[in-house]
């Protein structure tokens, strides 16, 4: 899965209806959040960096929950914007993941496993696993 970063309020302008996951990589206002899901109708994830997400308000929070979109906290590690403009999910952490429901695991005990090879954050990887499960 792709994950589309966005590095400034500009690039809102610039992001398909179609994207599914963004990372927002700036501290958003209410007014940029909102941009944002008013133009990706099929959003399902806006992931944010710990510190921002601490800022965002609960009227916010609760139009997130009302449009059923995940709020994940997390960091996008080693990814070079001026390269590419997505954050690409390798096939082997939904293999793991799809392994690993298939043992039996819960969510926890996935996400523990998980956390040893990868530097997704927890939030993130339980996102993913609930979004394998459907």
């Amino acid at each position: 899965m792709k994950m589309r970063v966005i590095s400034s309020k500009e690039e809102i302008d610039t992001i398909s209806k179609n994207e599914k996951m963004i990372h927002i990589a700036f501290r958003p206002s209410n007014t940029d959040i909102l941009a944002v899901i008013s133009k990706c109708p099929y959003l399902k994830a806006i992931q944010i960096p710990p510190s921002y997400k601490r800022t965002i308000s609960k009227s916010t929070q609760m139009l997130f929950e009302m449009q059923n979109i995940s709020l994940i906290e997390g960091d996008i590690s080693e990814h070079r914007k001026d390269t590419n403009e997505y954050s690409e999910l390798s096939q082997e952490i939904y293999d793991k993941i799809d392994q690993y429901l298939s043992e039996g695991l819960t969510e926890k005990e996935i996400k523990e496993k998980m956390l040893l090879f990868t530097t997704l954050s927890n939030e993130l990887l339980g996102f993913l696993i609930k979004s394998r499960k459907q």
